[in-house]
C-alpha cells in the first residue's frame, strides 16, 4: 500500500510540475521547486525523469543575471499529442495538437446534414488520417481523442429542416465506443459549447474571472459555465445548455420559444442564402458590408434574446463576466456583444452586481480546439477539474466593470478581444 501511495504522489507531482511549466512557458529547476512547493532535490529528480521520458526539453543556458547561470526546461512539443473531433450540424472538423497545444494538423469536411452513419464513418476516417499524419516514432505518444458534439442531436430535426427519422439513429450510437474501437485511443465526449468554453479557458485571453458565463453562437446557440474558477459541467452534463432557456410565448398557443429559436446562426445562414449571398464568404473575416442589412435584422432579435438570457442567468448564478464567441466574423461578433451590453443595461437589474460582457478570443475553431486540448490537459493536469489560470485571476483582481450611477441596477462594461 505504501508503494501505491508513493507512486500516486509521484504521478501527482509530475502533473503539478508539468502544469506549472505549461503556464510559465519555461522554468529553472529552482523556480519549479518554488512554484510547486517541492524540495529542490525532489524537483531535480522529477525533472530529470521527465527529460528522460521526452516530456520536457532543456532550453539554452541563461547567463548574465544575478547568481549562477541556469538552464530552463520547457514542454517538449513532441512529448505528447491529442486529437479533437467536432461533430457539428453542418460540418465535421478535426485537429491534432502537440504537447504545447499548438495545432499540428487539421481537417474540415462540410456536409448538408449530420446523417448518423455517414457522419460516424467520416469521423473515423478523419481521425485515422490525422493520427497517421504523425511520424511513426511519435504515434505512440497520442494520449487521447476528444469529441465535441451537441447533446441529443436527434431532437433538433425540425430546426435542421430534416425528417425525424433521418437523424434518429444518433439516439442509439455510442460515439465514444465506436471511435475507441476505430482508433485504439481513449475517447472523451464533450458538449460542443462546453468544449468551446474550455478552449477559451486553456488557450484564450478572455475568461479571467472565477465565475463566467460563456455563450457560443454556433449553428445553434449553446454555452458553458465557470464557477469558482472551474469549468462546471453538472451531474447530468447539462450546465450551460442555454439553447433550452425559454423565451417568449409562441403564437397560436404553442410551446414557448427557446433561446435556440431566437439566437442561432442557422437562421442568419438561411437569410443570407435566401438573399443570394455566399454564406461562407459572408461569415468569414473577409466578408463585406453588403449583407449588413440581413445581419442587422437577425441581430435585432438575437441581441434581445441574449440579453434576456444573460439577466436570467445572472439572477441564478453570481457571474462576474459574460464572454460571447462563435461562428460570426469578428465585426459582426463585436456588434452582437455591444448590442447585448446595451440591451442588458436597459433592464432593471436591481439586486444584481456589475458584470463585464466581452468578445471571445478564439472564434469559430473554439469547439474543436477545446475537444483537442481537453484530453491533453486532463492527462497531465494535477486537478481533475479545468481551472481558470491562476495568473489570469490575479491579473484581473483590480479590474472592476463600470456601473451606471443613474440606475439602481448595473450596466456592463464592454471588452473586445477580436
Amino acid at each position: 500500500m505504501r508503494g501505491e501511495d508513493s507512486t500516486g504522489l509521484r504521478a501527482y507531482n509530475e502533473r503539478l510540475m508539468i502544469a506549472a511549466i505549461r503556464q510559465a512557458g519555461a522554468l529553472s529547476k529552482a523556480e519549479i521547486a518554488r512554484t510547486t512547493g517541492l524540495s529542490g532535490q525532489a524537483a531535480t529528480v522529477i525533472v530529470n525523469s521527465l527529460l528522460d521520458d521526452g516530456l520536457l526539453v532543456k532550453r539554452e543556458k541563461v547567463r548574465g543575471r544575478i547568481g549562477k547561470p541556469f538552464t530552463p526546461v520547457a514542454l517538449n512539443p513532441e512529448g505528447a499529442f491529442s486529437m479533437g473531433v467536432k461533430i457539428g450540424r453542418r460540418s465535421l472538423e478535426a485537429l491534432l495538437v502537440d504537447f504545447s497545444g499548438a495545432v499540428v494538423a487539421s481537417r474540415s469536411s462540410p456536409y448538408p446534414a449530420p446523417l448518423p452513419a455517414e457522419t460516424m464513418a467520416l469521423a473515423k476516417e478523419t481521425a485515422l488520417e490525422l493520427a497517421g499524419s504523425l511520424k511513426p516514432r511519435l504515434r505512440n505518444r497520442m494520449v487521447g481523442l476528444g469529441v465535441a458534439m451537441p447533446w441529443v442531436m436527434y431532437e433538433w430535426s425540425d430546426l435542421l429542416g430534416l425528417e425525424r427519422e433521418a437523424i434518429a439513429a444518433w439516439r442509439e450510437i455510442d460515439v465514444s465506443a465506436e471511435l475507441e474501437a476505430a482508433t485504439g485511443l481513449p475517447v472523451s465526449l464533450y458538449n460542443d459549447a462546453t468544449a468551446a468554453c474550455a478552449a477559451e479557458m486553456i488557450a484564450g485571453d478572455r475568461i479571467d474571472r472565477t465565475s463566467a458565463l460563456y455563450i457560443y453562437l454556433g449553428t445553434f446557440v449553446g454555452g458553458g459555465v465557470v464557477i469558482d474558477g472551474r469549468l462546471y459541467r453538472g451531474k447530468q452534463l447539462n450546465a450551460g445548455a442555454l439553447g433550452s432557456m425559454p423565451m417568449d410565448e409562441a403564437g397560436g398557443g404553442g410551446r414557448p420559444h427557446q433561446l435556440i429559436h431566437q439566437a442561432s446562426v442557422i437562421d442568419l445562414e438561411r437569410a443570407l442564402a435566401a438573399g443570394g449571398f455566399d454564406v461562407s464568404e459572408m461569415l468569414s473575416p473577409n466578408g463585406g458590408p453588403e449583407a449588413d442589412a440581413i445581419f442587422d435584422a437577425w441581430s435585432l432579435r438575437t441581441v434581445a434574446a441574449l440579453s434576456r438570457a444573460v439577466v436570467t442567468a445572472m439572477s441564478v448564478v453570481d457571474f462576474e463576466e459574460v464572454v460571447i464567441d462563435g461562428l460570426l466574423r469578428p465585426d459582426w461578433r463585436r456588434r452582437v456583444v455591444e448590442g447585448v451590453a446595451g440591451a442588458y443595461g436597459r433592464f432593471d437589474c436591481t439586486g444584481l452586481s456589475p458584470i463585464e460582457i466581452a468578445t471571445g478570443s478564439i472564434g469559430p475553431p473554439a469547439r474543436v480546439l477545446g475537444a483537442a486540448l481537453l484530453p491533453l490537459i486532463g492527462r497531465f493536469s494535477p486537478d481533475t477539474d479545468l481551472l481558470v489560470k491562476t495568473a489570469k485571476i490575479s491579473q484581473s483582481v483590480n479590474r472592476q466593470p463600470a456601473s451606471d450611477p443613474g440606475r439602481s441596477g448595473t450596466a456592463p462594461a464592454v471588452s473586445d478581444m477580436t
